[in-house]
């Protein structure tokens, strides 16, 4: 079980990208005190949290009814997260200011903490490793966004800007690679219908 949980913590630590959205965290909290940033980070924790749960739970029920297979679902979130993690390698996005009160629904929580990267590779999970461990790895992925948030400052000074963002292009080329390999699985399990 152990190895499992470490299997499914290494594709969800890169779906994530706590440290490539520790910039786009600390310019959304800009100005905002310690006690605010940690009300920010504990709602972003809880909103991945459920919204990631609630999608592996009922993401399989929705398939069936729908008749969309495991396998058309990899090869589609394959080609979905390709071109997020592409998009973010060429041009990384900027996010507006939000009010506070919402910061740690939209857009921390979802969709820079769980997002469509993080819910693909999540239901992929699921059927290499099972729900058990996928769900451990999510809660393990996401309590690590949070100590990176709360920590900010530290490694931001510690890593710097520069840091950061060649930190992010490197998760983003791997998100690419795990990209690839859910469509060739995909197709794979098309074909083996």
């Amino acid at each position: 079980m152990m190895d499992n949980i470490i299997f499914a913590s290494i594709p969800l630590f890169v779906a994530v990208d706590a440290l490539g959205t520790l910039p786009i965290f600390m310019s959304l909290t800009h100005g905002i005190k310690k006690e605010k940033k940690n009300k920010i980070i504990y709602q972003s924790m809880i909103t991945a949290t459920c919204l990631t749960i609630a999608f592996i739970l009922v993401g399989k029920a929705v398939f069936n009814y729908l008749s969309i297979t495991v396998g058309d679902f990899m090869v589609a979130g394959g080609i979905v997260l390709f071109c997020i993690a592409i998009l973010d390698i060429v041009n990384p996005s900027k996010v507006s200011r939000v009010p506070e009160g919402e910061l740690g629904v939209v857009p921390l929580g979802t969709p820079l903490i769980a997002g469509p990267a993080v819910l693909t590779t999540s239901l992929m999970l699921i059927g290499n490793v099972g729900m058990i461990p996928t769900i451990i790895a999510v809660l393990i992925n996401v309590v690590l966004a949070a100590v990176v948030f709360m920590f900010s400052d530290i490694i931001l000074r510690f890593i710097g800007d520069n840091g950061t963002r060649a930190f992010s292009k490197i998760m983003n080329l791997l998100l690419c690679a795990i990209a690839v390999m859910m469509v060739r699985k995909g197709i794979i399990a098309v074909i083996n219908l």
